[in-house]
């Protein structure tokens, strides 16, 4: 059977090659009514853009590991990332952004925007597999080198707890309070307890229209 054609676009094709993307972002939608959600982004064998113009953290840990997921092909993919963990952040007008190409369309884009209008978006348990971050940084009781575990299990370890080595860890440090300026980032993956997302708008662009453009 052929796919339904309205206005020239082949729907079912076109959803076919946009479900990952949406998959990315579809139990935000779920849980718009609580405003506070448990929240995951990852898409099959691609990054996506996150920028947002401060991220305040409590109790930071960061080390290095490895993000395994599948391509839209079905083969393991793995990527070198820096795990970025917080108990708590506050999030100031964040953007995440994914650009697809559709077969006959062109590049998609799909963004997700909040914490605009002077509330912050807010996350407890946060974490962010890390490809390349670029951001102004001010570290409060900072240690580097020690050995921390991988919390991504929905525990927040700080303290002597935290002295437990994870099996993928590169490298390491905490913090007691982090605070990230002008954030721009590429990540494989994000994960939370619970996701506050005030004000939240999801759209599709026609066009590469990421939330940032990678500098030259």
């Amino acid at each position: 059977m052929s796919s339904q054609v309205r206005g020239g676009t082949r729907w079912k094709r076109f959803a076919l090659v946009m479900v990952p993307s949406i998959a990315a972002t579809a139990a935000v939608g779920v849980g718009l009514a609580q405003g506070a959600l448990a929240a995951s982004f990852s898409v099959s064998g691609q990054d996506f853009k996150v920028s947002a113009d401060k991220l305040d953290g409590d109790d930071l840990l960061q080390y290095g590991s490895v993000a395994e997921g599948k391509s839209l092909d079905g083969k393991t993919v793995k990527h070198p990332v820096t795990i970025s963990g917080f108990r708590r952040a506050e999030i100031t007008n964040m953007c995440q952004s994914l650009v697809t190409p559709v077969p006959g369309l062109g590049p998609i884009t799909m963004q997700l925007r909040t914490g605009q209008k002077g509330t912050p978006a807010v996350a407890h348990n946060i974490y962010l597999d890390v490809a390349e971050l670029d951001t102004d940084a001010t570290f409060t009781d900072l240690d580097i080198g020690v050995a921390v575990g991988d919390a991504k299990d929905g525990t927040h370890p700080t303290g002597p707890q935290a002295n437990t080595v994870s099996n993928n860890a590169m490298f390491s440090q905490r913090a007691k309070k982090a605070v990230l300026t002008n954030v721009r980032q590429k990540a494989w993956a994000t994960t939370a307890g619970t996701f506050t997302l005030p004000d939240l708008k999801l759209r599709l662009i026609s066009g590469n229209e990421p939330c940032y453009q990678d500098e030259k």
